[in-house]
């Protein structure tokens, strides 16, 4: 069976920003099956969401062996990628690495790292796999996780407290570093408009990395709230599909939340906009230049607008 190969080691988020630029890999070869090699949660995530049809660790592939002179291509990247249509968001900035894929696959595409000037990162990912964004951005449409995952889901909030009685609003305090993590005592106030507003029921995503912005966030809020802790991406998937609205810091996660066409509030410090995800349905903001009231009234009109 013909394939197309795409290569990408990159985090959750970085490889969800990839997702129109896989779809329109598909749409150019719609006959190949299309694999993806990455993190092997990732890749199993995506192939089980059915973006690829299937998916490899991309560790075990060997591809090492391209970085020297001396080693042998090891043959299960020979197995991969001879005759294949590959596309590499990996080892654009290895000569070496980058002859030896050639010399393997001729056309394969080398893809740099988004320049500096790129506005959004996503439609650089488009336009170095040399896909492009078909009529009404069909690209950008949300995924659709399936059934099983969705019941998966319901079952995960439902342990976790949620009697599924009132909208779910799902705050994520935590992110991959400290800076690009907003005060958990906003998160907090966010929370408590929201309930008081508009009567929604709140849960909180606690990833392995986010015990101490969890607590923190627990011990300001003055309204209940459940957590959903540390639950598999494919759980947490699912739980998404009931999720009115999420509030997140720049994460893989708040990106999966937006991916799945999940309403979606996601805050940024200055300079990392660009990163925004490639969903419709979101509201991308700039926080921590204004800390005071004026960016609370931001991001709770945000949070209100999507939650109608």
């Amino acid at each position: 069976m013909p394939r197309t190969v795409a290569l990408h080691p990159g985090a959750l988020g970085d490889v969800l920003l990839a997702v129109p630029a896989l779809r329109g890999l598909r749409a150019d070869a719609p006959d190949n099956e299309l694999v993806l090699a990455a993190q092997p949660r990732i890749a199993a995530l995506l192939a089980s969401l059915g973006v690829v049809d299937r998916d490899v660790a991309f560790d075990a592939l060997g591809l090492e062996s391209l970085f020297t002179e001396t080693d042998d291509v090891s043959e299960r990247v020979r197995g991969l990628l001879a005759g294949a249509r590959v596309v590499s968001w990996f080892g654009a900035g290895d000569a070496t690495f980058a002859r030896r894929l050639r010399a393997l696959v001729p056309d394969a595409v080398i893809a740099p790292s988004a320049p500096a000037h790129e506005a959004v990162v996503w439609r650089h990912l488009v336009n170095s796999a040399g896909a492009s964004l078909g009529p009404g951005d069909a690209l950008r449409d949300p995924i659709a996780a399936p059934a099983t995952m969705l019941d998966a889901g319901r079952r995960a909030l439902a342990a976790a407290g949620w009697k599924g009685e009132r909208r779910l609003v799902m705050i994520h305090p935590g992110a991959g570093g400290t800076t690009k993590r907003w005060p958990p005592a906003r998160f907090a106030a966010i929370a408590e408009r929201l309930v008081h507003d508009r009567g929604v029921d709140v849960v909180v995503h606690a990833g392995p990395a986010d015990a101490d912005a969890v607590v923190a966030l627990r011990s300001a809020l003055g309204v209940p709230a459940h957590v959903l802790v540390d639950a598999p991406l494919a759980t947490l998937a699912g739980a998404l599909g009931h999720v009115a609205l999420w509030i997140g810091n720049d994460s893989g996660v708040t990106h999966l939340a937006a991916s799945l066409g999940v309403p979606t509030v996601v805050l940024f410090v200055a300079g990392n906009v660009r990163w925004m995800p490639w969903a419709g349905q979101v509201r991308a903001l700039v926080v921590g230049a204004d800390p005071g009231d004026a960016e609370l009234d931001t991001v709770g009109d945000a949070s209100r607008e999507l939650l109608r």
